[in-house]
């Protein structure tokens, strides 16, 4: 589901919430220029678009590379499209490859090749079917500026090793994500979920191995942090299977692009659906939830679910889907499955349409953890405070001790990295 809270707030990511490598703000402002009279909301397309599009070409280009090396002496072919799909690599046919767009960005068809080069990755690569922009040819899109944003957006990496390339233009990717939120406002918030609060849901729950899922994960940021935490403590990628749904289209094509560049397995459904009324992960009982879900929804269809299976605890008012999200979590943990999500504050105290009723079920059912409050202002699409719950399944773990090395909370070391203008 789209995160589509009411109000705004403009906000800044500092040095020490994002770990940037240094370059990022300065990549931004050279990008942010390049947009004239664009809305950022549009604008982000055009620039993520290209900035996945040169990953997958990096990628492509590192293996090519290899295979023609090795030629001679190990008979490989690099136009075999076996040794690609072999080392999980998208296949970029020839008129799609970066050097070919670099070479056309000063000419008035650029658009053109583009959109055509996204039209062939997704022919030759199913997965991205209907995920990539192609609209870089119509005419309101500056095409002088395009081609500047493609002269930017081709130094990214260069010189560096290949996997750090490869890591650059993730970081890049995920900084823009949060940037682009910033300057959208209340859009914003449909997909992006400010880091200090994804970093510390994660750190909470310590999701090392297991199924992990999100029925409204806007871009995919819970995911990346989750496969973050699994590799900084000795994991591997894929330790964990990472299973998402999405109701935006637009948000539902930004999470696939965001985790193919950080070569994230996900199933996140064939296309965008409402958790509510088109469960696409019906039977999936996870180990682990976390979400961010879109706070007092008053429009999310709950009189033509009075009867729905997932309504343990106690029917939900039709006016308000907290207690729906809340219990909709519940129903896909699994025996041993830990949740932890974000809601407003109001969820803890209201007795608003039998919500305080539903509220005591599930304390009594002995399934709610802990609570943290936290402070106004840290989400782009409202001011009010919010509160992160977490429930589970299992009470081996007490998550009210989790501390940090240095005795500081875990809640207060990431929200101090999270700076507000």
């Amino acid at each position: 589901m789209s995160k589509t809270n009411n109000g705004a707030l403009p906000v800044r990511a500092s040095r020490t919430q994002t770990g940037n490598l240094g370059f990022e703000n300065k990549l931004w402002e050279m990008a942010d220029k390049m947009r004239g009279h664009m809305d950022a909301a549009e604008y982000k397309h055009v620039v993520l678009g290209l900035i996945f599009l040169k990953y997958i070409s990096d990628a492509f280009q590192t293996k090519y590379d290899d295979l023609a090396a090795r030629q001679d002496t190990d008979y490989t072919d690099p136009e075999d499209r076996d040794e690609y799909a072999a080392a999980n690599i998208f296949w970029v046919p020839k008129e799609a490859r970066w050097d070919k767009l670099q070479t056309g960005a000063k000419q008035s068809t650029i658009g053109k090749l583009i959109d055509d080069a996204m039209v062939a990755i997704e022919k030759e690569n199913p997965s991205l079917k209907g995920v990539l922009p192609k609209n870089y040819s119509r005419p309101a899109l500056d095409k002088h500026r395009l081609g500047e944003l493609i002269d930017i957006i081709g130094n990214i990496g260069l010189g560096d090793e290949v996997s750090r390339s490869k890591d650059i233009l993730g970081r890049v990717y995920e900084y823009f994500l949060g940037r682009f939120a910033a300057a959208e406002g209340k859009g914003g918030g449909e997909f992006y979920t400010p880091q200090c609060v994804v970093k510390l849901l994660v750190r909470m729950i310590e999701p090392f191995r297991g199924r992990v899922f999100d029925p409204c994960c806007g871009s995919g940021g819970m995911f990346v942090q989750s496969e973050r935490f699994v590799e900084e403590h000795g994991g591997r990628l894929g330790d964990i299977a990472v299973y998402g749904q999405e109701s935006n289209p637009t948000t539902w094509k930004l999470a696939k692009m965001n985790l193919a560049i950080r070569g994230i397995d996900a199933n996140l459904g064939p296309h965008q659906a409402d958790s509510f009324h088109n469960d696409l992960h019906k039977d999936l009982k996870a180990d682990f939830i976390l979400a961010n879900p879109p706070f007092n929804m008053s429009d999310w269809g709950g009189q033509r679910l009075k009867e729905d299976v997932r309504w343990k605890f106690g029917v939900p008012p039709a006016n308000n889907a907290n207690y729906a999200w809340i219990q909709h979590f519940i129903h896909h943990l699994s025996p041993t499955g830990i949740a932890g999500f974000v809601m407003a504050n109001g969820s803890m105290s209201t007795n608003t349409s039998g919500e305080g009723e539903i509220r005591k079920n599930i304390i009594e059912a002995d399934l709610a953890d802990c609570m943290i409050a936290l402070p106004g202002q840290l989400f782009y699409t409202t001011q009010i405070p919010v509160c992160l719950w977490f429930v589970t399944r299992s009470k081996k773990a007490d998550l009210s001790a989790v501390r940090l090395p240095d005795g500081q909370d875990t809640a207060r070391h990431y929200l101090n990295g999270f700076q507000l203008n």
